[in-house]
C-alpha cells in the first residue's frame, strides 16, 4: 500500500468523505446523525491511515518519502507531486489527529446546517493535509490559499455574535500578504524556470533577488503566525469561532508559517535569512513578553488563551533562525506540542462554554468542588502551556532556549522571560476558575466531564505525557532532515561568500 499514491489517498479521502455527505438526504434529525458518524469514520479512517505512512517512514534518510509525480500544466513544467520528510511528517499527523477530535467535540454543540459544517471540516482537512505534503509551489500555493475558505465559513456561520466582522479580518489579513508570496513565486519560476521545491532548494537565486523574495514570503507567513504586529486579526478569530474551529485554527493553520520558514525562506533564500535574523529575532521578543503581558489582562479566557498563542509561536520563530540543530528541532517540536496544548485549552473552554454559554472568568470559580476530573484534565494542559518538565511544552521550549543561547545570549534571556510570564497568566486562569469557594449559584448544579467529552481528551492527554517523558521517537524522525537542510543552508552561505570574494 505504501508503494502506491497513498498521500493522494490520505489528501483527497476526507474530501470524498464530504462528497458523501453531500448526497445524505431525509429529515433533519437523521441527516445530522448521518453527517455526523460520516465525518467522524471518514477522520478516523485518515488517521489511521496517516499512522501507517508514520509507522513505514524511514528516519535515516532526508529524502522526501512516498513521492507522488504526474504531470498537471506540462506546458509550463507545473506537476502534481507530493512528498514528506522529517520536517512535513508530525504536521500531516497533527492534521489527521485533531480532525476527527474536532469532530467528536462538535457532536452536540453544533445544532445548526450540521451537514454544511462536516463538510467544511473535511474539505478544510483534505487543503491543510495537501499543503503539508505539496513539492510543487504552485500545488502548495492552492492548497495554502484554499485553507482560507471553509474557515472562513466556519467562523462565519458558526461564530460568535461579531462573527462577520473576524471572518472577514483573518481572510483579508492572511490573504493580503499570500498576494506578495504569489508575485515571489512567479519571481522564482522566472529565475528558476521550475516550480519544483526541491529542485528550488537546490538552486542559488542572486543575493538581490533572495532579499525581496524572502520579504515577500515573510509577508504571509509573519501574518499566518502569526507575528506582532500583524497578530490583530487573532484575538478576533478566536474569540467568534466555534470551539473546534479555534483548535483547528491554533494547532494547526498557525503552523503555516512556521512550516513555510522551513520549507522556504531558509533553504531557498539562505542569505536574506541571515540578513534578516536581527528583525525575526526583533520582533519574536516582542511578541514573546508584549503578548504575555496582554494575555495578563485578559477577562475572557478564549482571548487570554488567543494571545498565549502569539508568544509561544515566537518562541518557534527564534528557534528557526538560530540555525541550529537544537534551536530548529525545538521549533518543530514546539509547533507541534503547542498544537497538541492549545488545541486541548480551547476545548477546555468548550467544555465550560457549552454548560455556561459564557467565556468570561469571572462568570467561574470554584469548579474543582463539581467537577474535580475537568479540574484535573485543566491542570495538565495548563502546566504543559507553562512548560512543566514532563509534558509536552518543556522539550520545545528547552531545546529553543539551548539553541538561542548558542547563538545570542541576549536573545535567549529575553526568551526566557516568556516562561515567567506563561506561568504567570495559566496560573493566574486556573485559580480563578477552578479553585476557591463555590459561591456562585448557577456553578452549583454544573456537571462533570460527560464519557464524550472524556473521549476527546484521552488521547491528547496521552500525547502530551508522551511527548514530553519521550520525545525521542518524534525527535529521531525530524533530526536527518533538520541536519540536512542545516547543510544545505550553510553550502548557499559558502557559495555565496566565495562569489562575493571573487567579485571583488
Amino acid at each position: 500500500m505504501t508503494q502506491g499514491p497513498i498521500l493522494s489517498l490520505l489528501t483527497f479521502l476526507p474530501m470524498v468523505g464530504a462528497l458523501f455527505i453531500l448526497t445524505i438526504r431525509g429529515d433533519a434529525e437523521v441527516v445530522a446523525r448521518n453527517a455526523r458518524n460520516v465525518a467522524l469514520w471518514t477522520s478516523m479512517i485518515n488517521f489511521l491511515l496517516s499512522l501507517v505512512i508514520w509507522v513505514n517512514f524511514d528516519s535515516s534518510t532526508a529524502k522526501f518519502q512516498f513521492v507522488e509525480e504526474s504531470q498537471w500544466m506540462p506546458a509550463f513544467g507545473i506537476t502534481y507531486k507530493l512528498g514528506v520528510d522529517g520536517i512535513s511528517m508530525f504536521f500531516v499527523l497533527l492534521s489527521t489527529l485533531l480532525t476527527p477530535i474536532c469532530v467528536l467535540a462538535s457532536w452536540e454543540s453544533i445544532q445548526t446546517r450540521i451537514k454544511e459544517y462536516m463538510i467544511s471540516f473535511l474539505i478544510m482537512e483534505t487543503f491543510m493535509i495537501g499543503m503539508f505534503c505539496a513539492l510543487d509551489m504552485v500545488v502548495f500555493y492552492v492548497f495554502f490559499e484554499a485553507v482560507l475558505i471553509p474557515m472562513f465559513v466556519i467562523i462565519g456561520v458558526w461564530g460568535g455574535p461579531r462573527r462577520v466582522y473576524a471572518a472577514f479580518k483573518f481572510f483579508l489579513y492572511t490573504l493580503a500578504g499570500s498576494v506578495l508570496m504569489l508575485l515571489a513565486i512567479l519571481a522564482m519560476y522566472f529565475d528558476a524556470n521550475t516550480t519544483d521545491i526541491p529542485t528550488l532548494m537546490a538552486h542559488r537565486f542572486p543575493a538581490a533577488l533572495q532579499a525581496w523574495m524572502w520579504l515577500a514570503f515573510f509577508a504571509s507567513f509573519a501574518v499566518k503566525i502569526p507575528m506582532w504586529p500583524v497578530h490583530t486579526w487573532l484575538p478576533d478569530a478566536h474569540v467568534e469561532a466555534p470551539t473546534a474551529g479555534s483548535v483547528i485554527l491554533a494547532a494547526v493553520l498557525l503552523k503555516f508559517g512556521g512550516y513555510g520558514f522551513l520549507r522556504f525562506s531558509l533553504p531557498m533564500f539562505p542569505e536574506a535569512s541571515v540578513l534578516f535574523t536581527p528583525l525575526i529575532y526583533a520582533l519574536s521578543i516582542v511578541a514573546v513578553v508584549y503578548t504575555s503581558l496582554v494575555a495578563l489582562a485578559q477577562e475572557d479566557m478564549k482571548k487570554l488563551i488567543a494571545y498565549s498563542s502569539v508568544a509561544h509561536m515566537g518562541f518557534v520563530t527564534i528557534g528557526t533562525f538560530t540555525l541550529t540543530v537544537q534551536g530548529i528541532e525545538g521549533a518543530i517540536f514546539q509547533m507541534l506540542s503547542h498544537g497538541v496544548v492549545s488545541a486541548a485549552l480551547f476545548l477546555i473552554v468548550g467544555v465550560v462554554y457549552d454548560r455556561m454559554h459564557s467565556r468570561d472568568i469571572a462568570t467561574y470559580g470554584g469548579l474543582v468542588h463539581r467537577m474535580p476530573a475537568y479540574a484535573l484534565v485543566f491542570m495538565l494542559f495548563m502546566l504543559a502551556s507553562v512548560g512543566l518538565p514532563g509534558t509536552a511544552g518543556f522539550i520545545g521550549e528547552f531545546l529553543v532556549l539551548v539553541g538561542a543561547f548558542q547563538v545570542n545570549t541576549w536573545v535567549a534571556a529575553l526568551a526566557a522571560t516568556g516562561l515567567i510570564l506563561g506561568a504567570a497568566y495559566m496560573l493566574y486562569l486556573y485559580r480563578r476558575v477552578i479553585f476557591g469557594a463555590l459561591t456562585k449559584d448557577s456553578l452549583k448544579a454544573i456537571l462533570d466531564m460527560s464519557p464524550r467529552e472524556i473521549a476527546v481528551f484521552a488521547p491528547l492527554v496521552v500525547l502530551v505525557i508522551w511527548m514530553g517523558v519521550y520525545p525521542t521517537p518524534f525527535l529521531d524522525v525530524m533530526h536527518v532532515s533538520v541536519a540536512n537542510l542545516l547543510t544545505q543552508v550553510q553550502a548557499s552561505l559558502d557559495a555565496g561568500a566565495a562569489v562575493a570574494v571573487a567579485g571583488r
